[in-house]
């Protein structure tokens, strides 16, 4: 069969918050959706030899979703994470796409030999969804950066700190000029880690100076270093209104009001993501040496989360992402101060929000989509990811919106099964994952029912 005619009860559609009764009609040859009607509009004989599937009433289909933020580690730090792993863990929460960082592997994706060996990799192991790759700017590359915009880099990842792996230097502004200026001719994204620890500021005292308690850890990353990098981002985007600016994984939610009068201003080339643990957790809840919690920045108290939580729903915050920074469990090992930063949480992001908001009478699940699916996908320009429309790649997810499950360490399938989020209990379920038409994740089957191996290389 070459055809494939789903008859969806509940679609979730471009621009529409709400599910509605949608017929969707996919070409397996070349994976593309060539028709949604309104309605259930069953097949005739004229439509020929056709797959069609039935959608259950209560489950709800949505679009592939897309991770802009993994860090994948392959090659070098494979026993952080791989591409088989990662993406695996990808495609069971309904993740079709995601962009892995330009660190932690080794060599870094920092020059064009170093994508060359990372896409080589990729390709040798395989992937379980569509994968593209962010480059990396430190200090001395500037020259390299318009060789790998050219062989499809989707952007840039710097760090104003250290970054915690030695291959990947943090820049300065002079760093950035020149590369900015290597760029100036592109509509190059830049993709900032936005802590600059600035001698200005005297850090507040800890109120403990246990490193086994969260805050002393919290107060060691103070919110003044994200406002500090923002400041020099601000002026950067106002130097060069060509390039694209945006600030990764925001925590702060006392950088807001700066990144608003900017807006007000005139910046139109900023975009902020947050990410999940950011509008999940909080620092209240973080016991002792539970350092599964640490991630720079860090988590902050429930008031800064529901900040953000409110600009994210404003509009202010544009995204929300995994940040999915693994490491080996020796690395967690320890107190807050000495253990890696990092949390690992691919594959549960449509969960978590939908946990999140379901409630919320101002979110609808369309609007989670959008956070996860069409808004990265316009960030990275796949024009045909995102959204379930004609003409678009047939990532399609079927999911239950009602469906309670518990996180444990046998439901988390990246490679080391330490995270934050083990224990809680969250509401909906990824029952089943397409890629172009193919069935690749199956949740009652499990891994053993998993299509390995069919995504590709954006």
């Amino acid at each position: 069969m070459t055809k494939q005619i789903l008859l969806a009860p509940l679609a979730i559609l471009p621009g529409k918050d709400q599910p509605q009764p949608t017929t969707i009609e996919i070409d397996l040859d070349s994976g593309v959706i060539t028709s949604i009607k309104e309605g259930l509009v069953r097949p005739t004989e004229e439509d020929g030899d056709v797959m069609v599937i039935e959608i259950e009433e209560g489950k709800v289909v949505l679009p592939g979703l897309v991770d802009t933020h993994v860090h994948l580690n392959q090659p070098g730090r494979t026993e952080w994470e791989g591409f088989q792993t990662g993406t695996l863990a990808a495609i069971s929460g309904g993740v079709t796409t995601v962009i892995d960082m330009p660190l932690n592997s080794i060599p870094p994706t920092t020059t064009l030999e170093g994508l060359k060996v990372k896409r080589a990799e990729a390709e040798k192991v395989g992937v379980n969804c569509d994968i593209g790759f962010w480059g990396g700017i430190i200090p001395g590359n500037a020259d390299e950066l318009v060789g790998m915009l050219d062989q499809g880099v989707k952007g840039f990842k710097c760090f104003l700190i250290e970054s915690g792996v030695d291959e990947f230097p943090c820049v300065g502004e002079k760093d950035l000029i020149k590369a900015c200026e290597a760029l100036k001719d592109t509509n190059a994204l830049i993709l900032f880690h936005a802590e600059l620890d600035s001698t200005a500021h005297t850090h507040a005292s800890p109120p403990s100076p246990d490193p086994k308690e969260y805050s002393t850890f919290l107060a060691s990353r103070p919110e003044s270093w994200e406002v500090d990098a923002l400041s020099l981002i601000l002026k950067l985007a106002r130097r060069y209104p060509s390039l694209r600016f945006h600030i990764v994984h925001l925590s702060a939610a006392s950088a807001l009001p700066s990144i608003r009068q900017a807006r007000a201003e005139g910046v139109k080339n900023l975009t902020i993501e947050t990410c999940f643990h950011y509008l999940c957790l909080t620092a209240e809840e973080i016991p002792d040496n539970a350092t599964q919690f640490k991630c720079c920045p860090p988590i902050r108290n429930s008031s800064n989360r529901l900040e953000l939580r409110q600009a994210l729903i404003d509009g202010e915050i544009d995204y929300v992402v995994s940040d999915h920074s693994p490491c080996v469990p020796e690395l967690k090992k320890g107190d807050f101060l000495e253990s890696w930063g990092g949390i690992s949480g691919l594959g549960l992001g449509l969960s978590l929000l939908w946990t999140e908001f379901q409630q919320d009478e101002k979110v609808d699940l369309g609007r989670v989509v959008d956070w996860m699916g069409s808004a990265q996908a316009k960030q990275v320009e796949l024009e045909d990811k995102g959204g379930l429309k004609v003409g678009n790649k047939a990532d399609w997810v079927l999911f239950d919106p009602k469906k309670q499950w518990e996180v444990t360490t046998q439901s988390l399938l990246f490679k080391n099964k330490i995270s934050p989020y083990i224990g809680k209990t969250l509401s909906g379920l990824v029952e089943k994952t397409y890629l172009r038409g193919q069935l690749v994740w199956d949740h009652a089957k499990g891994v053993e029912g998993v299509n390995f191996s069919q995504g590709s290389l954006l």
